[in-house]
């Protein structure tokens, strides 16, 4: 297993050891001594799955009161995944990443608290799973709007499929201070 930090060190890519043969392959999708040493949690409280098609675009979204760390990857398909980090006070607010997670590559990313996340459908069609460190709370959700003219972020899509609620987030420099986290200097 490899895992790397980073433009947003914060933000790990675990790329896992693939065991493969002719009946197919295996590897771990979590090992929470390895994660752990790369600072991922060892307790998730929740796993959800999504399927969507391709062009939908989800997020970018958050929780402020209940902040949820995640691990996502993709299970079936390819997903344009974006980062950005909405911490107040950060030196890195309002820069983001992007990486390509899919099926073929196994990769999977941790997204910890304070941070926006949200992803792209670039093959016909993608499961996506996300393992959570907090429940989700209806009443705690937030987004910043996906195509922010600010952040700038290529998104590979032309024509985006997007809920109503995600269609009708602000853009980040909108977002009053309040709905926004606040960094804490963690020393990475």
């Amino acid at each position: 297993m490899k895992l790397t930090r980073l433009a947003l060190p914060e933000v790990v890519l675990i790329e896992p050891r693939i065991f493969a043969d002719q009946r197919g392959y295996f590897f771990e999708i979590y090992q929470e001594k390895r994660y752990a040493e790369y600072g991922v949690p060892h307790c998730f409280v929740q796993d959800n799955l999504s399927f969507s098609a391709k062009g939908v675009v989800r997020g970018l979204h958050y929780q402020l009161a209940h902040p949820q760390g995640k691990l996502v990857m993709v299970l079936a398909g390819e997903v344009y995944d974006v980062v950005v980090d909405i911490r107040r006070n950060s030196p890195r607010f309002g820069c983001w990443l992007a990486t390509c997670l899919s099926a073929a590559n196994h990769c999977q990313l941790y997204i910890p608290p304070g941070f926006a996340h949200g992803f792209a459908v670039v093959s016909d069609n993608a499961l996506f799973l996300y393992k959570c460190t907090d429940f989700y709370h209806p009443g705690d959700e937030y987004g910043i709007i996906w195509n922010d003219p600010t952040l700038n972020i290529p998104w590979p899509v032309q024509d985006a499929i997007l809920s109503p609620k995600d269609q009708q987030y602000p853009p980040l420099h909108q977002t009053p201070a309040s709905h926004l986290p606040l960094w804490e200097d963690n020393r990475l």
